[in-house]
């Protein structure tokens, strides 16, 4: 190689933010994405998938400081480098979702059941837990005029199930937006929704952060303040937790109908195991289009871990592009996160570096069309088969299955001799086996 070439050669190195797998890794990740596709769709949920941009107006539209955490996308030979972007990568997939929905809302059934996996994108700090680069697995329900409370408490349910199912203890904890609404308005808060993004700090700030931004950035009064704090520390892992917010003295009719409807959906969350779901007043969820249950779920192992699913019901979000009501709730796992936080612990179980289940091996002076024809008679029934690729020594071919951890190599038949052999790498036992009509061990 030249001093010019060697020059050009570019160091590969990782971009902050954007995580990638090892082969083995990704394996797990794609029988996890099977696994939480089979769950959705067992509770009739229907896949769909739309763009990695949007129009910059429509991720836009949901209101808040969007355009501080999305990316805009332009051609690096822009003519006018002063244009804005006009389309920008979603950052989540609710927003998308609801374009979707008023775009085809003429095609599709109501309530409409959609489950949605993909990449998103944001500009975040990376950091633990925190990524430019994630894959999001989310259901919603949106139906005309009213959704059913029933959906409020199917989805946590769903999620409960699926992460469970994959090992991966949860604890989920929900609130109701109307109940924070409610309370704020109760104590004579004009802009409680600037209160509620405050107090949602509560982890990340404490008691006395929150305390003083809502003396000082929304100006209340520290006994309404402190009174704010005393609804966030309300947790409960049945109904119990109506009683104790109404012992606090404040009196609303939206307060009272976000305690109702929490209700309802602990009531009919009771079949989970004890401690699965808590009530938990402190949860608000910082987006705005928020309007009644929302939900959080954390690691029961890593408490101080960012939620790895979340989610809520929106009243107006649809709205935003077309002329009707058509209110929703959703869930969103962040797979990404639970991913990396699985991986740093050492606790993802990573089996094999390919899907490979038998290895065709190549006898020596062997014909190439039989190995073909072998491989090609396993795959027919279903086998993930690879043929080695040329001819090798045994050992050279039995340590090329060992790395990958092919559990099983084919011996097609050597010179005069007509059986086929099949090795179990595991045990170490070989057996005569038919091509025609072996099967892959149970």
């Amino acid at each position: 190689m030249s001093n010019n070439a060697q020059d050009r050669i570019v160091k590969p190195t990782p971009i902050t933010g954007y995580p990638e797998l090892l082969p083995e890794e990704r394996l797990v990740e794609l029988a996890w994405l099977d696994r939480i596709r089979t769950v959705f769709e067992s509770y009739g949920f229907c896949s769909i998938e739309t763009p990695s941009v949007e129009a910059v107006e429509v991720l836009a539209a949901k209101g808040g400081d969007v355009d501080k955490e999305v990316y805009g996308l332009k051609r690096l030979n822009e003519d006018d480098p002063e244009k804005g972007a006009k389309v920008a990568l979603h950052y989540d997939m609710t927003v998308p979702m609801a374009r979707y929905v008023a775009q085809h809302y003429n095609d599709l059934v109501f309530p409409f059941k959609r489950y949605q996996m993909q990449k998103a994108w944001r500009g975040e700090r990376p950091q633990e837990g925190r990524f430019r680069e994630f894959m999001q697995c989310d259901i919603d329900v949106v139906d005309n005029d009213e959704v059913s409370l029933h959906f409020d408490a199917e989805l946590p349910a769903i999620v409960y199930e699926i992460l469970s199912s994959l090992n991966v203890p949860i604890t989920l904890h929900v609130n109701n937006r109307k109940i924070l609404e409610g309370f704020y308005r109760g104590l004579g808060i004009s802009d409680p929704v600037s209160a509620i993004r405050i107090a949602d700090k509560l982890d990340k700030i404490g008691p006395d952060g929150v305390r003083k931004g809502l003396v000082e950035e929304v100006g209340l009064s520290p006994a309404a303040a402190q009174s704010c704090l005393d609804l966030a520390s309300i947790r409960a892992t049945d109904t119990s937790f109506a009683q104790r917010v109404r012992a606090l003295g404040v009196t609303n009719e939206l307060l009272d109908k976000g305690l109702e409807e929490l209700v309802f959906v602990m009531e009919h969350l009771a079949h989970l195991p004890p401690g699965a779901v808590t009530a938990d007043m402190a949860i608000a969820r910082g987006f705005d289009y928020y309007t009644g249950t929302v939900y959080e779920g954390k690691f029961a192992a890593y408490p101080d871990y960012p939620s790895i699913c979340s989610g809520g019901r929106y009243d107006n979000l649809v709205s935003s592009y077309l002329k009707r009501k058509l209110p929703g709730v959703g869930l969103s796992i962040g797979l990404t996160r639970i991913f990396s936080k699985l991986l740093k612990e050492g606790v993802l179980p990573v089996g094999p570096k390919s899907p490979t289940q038998v290895l065709v091996a190549f006898p020596p002076d062997g014909d190439r069309k039989l190995v073909l024809a072998t491989a090609q008679k396993l795959r027919a029934r279903g086998i993930k088969v690879e043929a080695f690729h040329e001819d090798r020594k045994w050992k050279v071919q039995l340590g090329y299955a060992s790395k990958k951890g092919i559990p099983y190599v084919w011996f097609p038949p050597e010179g005069e001799a007509t059986a086929h052999n099949v090795k179990n790498m595991i045990t170490g036992e070989q057996v005569h086996a038919d091509p025609d009509l072996w099967f892959l061990p149970s």
